[in-house]
């Protein structure tokens, strides 16, 4: 370990705002190496409906946790806190800051704060909340959430069937409410933390959201979907480009509807990523076209907790 305590640099935003390249340029003026925080980059088979790094990017900065899953594999938070953390633990060994980058809100939330010490479901339980939601749907789950943990069910997103089913799953496991288990306290980390958001107008980004769904298409988004459709009904596949491109494969959607739902969805979904992280006052906005301003902020935080 470095003699001064390490500075782990969390570059966030939106989808489409441009955290891709402008994160090459940091690390590499750092030396360093990049995390993904991106809960599908994860998934191997999925490079261009996910934007994950190339291998052109790669090559020129060495990137963890980007495609290291199969489609099969179940994951979650907890697992991806722990494995950052031990990843974290051995590359500041060598590097006095290392980059974090992504826009999965709840992976950023749980590098920086922690989880919960939530118990790990066994594969007998998750199996049959698994079936009951592919069989019954999620309503009949919602309800029965409602009587088993009403504290969770008053906060839960009732439309996430991964929430609700996980939830569950812990009711049945531990035959305590899921709600017993959150207690948000927040972990102390080893390491500072720097957090840069980028930003840029909300016409600037959608513009930037279309035009990128149209280059996917070009660079054979629509095949990469044909070749997962078999899996459709995985979590790894619940995911903006994927599910739109099924419908069309169902024959329920036209083609050129499903792409403007892809622009649409990808709108939805920007603004709710800007939703969660204005809630956070210790990130430092800027357009990613500040990207001088971003490394004098970068090296005066850095200089200040040697």
């Amino acid at each position: 370990m470095t003699a001064q305590r390490p500075t782990l640099i969390v570059l966030l935003g939106p989808t489409g705002i441009g955290k891709t390249e402008l994160s090459l340029e940091i690390a590499e003026q750092l030396h360093t190496e990049i995390i993904s925080a991106d809960s599908r980059q994860l998934f191997a088979g999925l490079p261009i409906g996910t934007a994950a790094p190339t291998p052109e990017q790669q090559a020129r900065v060495r990137h963890h946790f980007v495609g290291t899953l199969q489609l099969t594999d179940y994951y979650s938070a907890a697992e991806y806190e722990a494995a950052v953390m031990k990843t974290l633990e051995q590359l500041f060994r060598h590097h006095p800051a290392v980059v974090l980058t992504g826009g999965s809100m709840m992976y950023i939330d749980v590098v920086c704060h922690g989880i919960d010490d939530i118990p790990t479901v066994d594969n007998e339980t998750r199996q049959y909340i698994q079936e009951r939601l592919a069989t019954e749907g999620l309503e009949p789950l919602c309800q029965e959430l409602k009587l088993l943990d009403p504290e969770y069910y008053r906060r839960a997103d009732l439309k996430n069937g991964k929430r609700v089913a996980h939830a569950l799953e812990i009711c049945y496991m531990t035959g305590k409410p899921y709600s017993s288990f959150c207690t948000r306290t927040k972990k102390e980390r080893p390491f500072h933390i720097l957090k840069i958001g980028l930003q840029r107008e909300r016409a600037e980004l959608y513009d930037r959201i279309n035009r990128r769904v149209d280059a996917m298409m070009a660079a054979g988004l629509l095949e990469e979907a044909r070749r997962v459709y078999p899996y459709r009904q995985l979590n790894a596949l619940n995911t903006v480009g994927y599910k739109e491109l099924f419908q069309y494969f169902d024959g329920t959607w036209e083609l050129p509807f499903a792409l403007e739902k892809i622009k649409q969805n990808s709108r939805i979904y920007s603004r709710k990523q800007m939703t969660w992280f204005k809630r956070d006052p210790d990130i430092h906005w800027f357009h990613p076209d500040q990207k001088e301003a971003i490394l004098q902020l970068i090296r005066q935080y850095t200089d200040s907790t040697c």
